[in-house]
């Protein structure tokens, strides 16, 4: 069976899209999966549903990027298992994975981490405003 999703940090950080939420909550041990799509229906198939939403194309969406980042850090932190995804875990879900590397210092600069979560994700695509969001946020 093909999975839908990835494990940005083994067996504690996984990320992909909305389908497969429910999946990687059966399957894991996953103690909140956090929504980051701003059109979400409040559906929780999970029972763990936590919605974080990153509304796609807006300017300057630096506060909610920042709040999704440091909401998945702190149960990161607790030693909490995550998924984490948007509709199809490409832009808003690798903008967040790209910031997460970062605040844990498993990258050093968003290029690194945008290449770490794209190897191990090859769906992220990040769009240039949020590239922009990453870039006011982290330099």
């Amino acid at each position: 069976m093909t999975k839908h999703y990835q494990e940005l940090i083994p067996n504690l950080v996984f990320i992909g899209g909305a389908a497969s939420a429910e999946e990687v909550a059966k399957t894991h041990e996953i103690n909140k999966v956090f929504d980051l799509r701003a059109e979400s229906s409040d559906e929780d198939k999970t029972g763990k549903r936590v919605h974080l939403p990153i509304i796609d194309d807006a300017d300057k969406q630096d506060d909610s990027v920042k709040t999704a980042i440091r909401t998945v850090k702190k149960e990161y932190d607790q030693g909490n298992s995550v998924y984490f995804h948007c509709s199809g875990g490409k832009n808003r879900t690798g903008t967040v994975a790209i910031g997460l590397l970062l605040e844990l210092g498993l990258a050093h600069s968003i290029k690194e981490a945008e290449e770490k979560a794209v190897s191990i994700r090859p769906e992220i695509s990040i769009k240039p405003e949020m590239k922009e969001t990453l870039g006011r946020l982290y330099n």
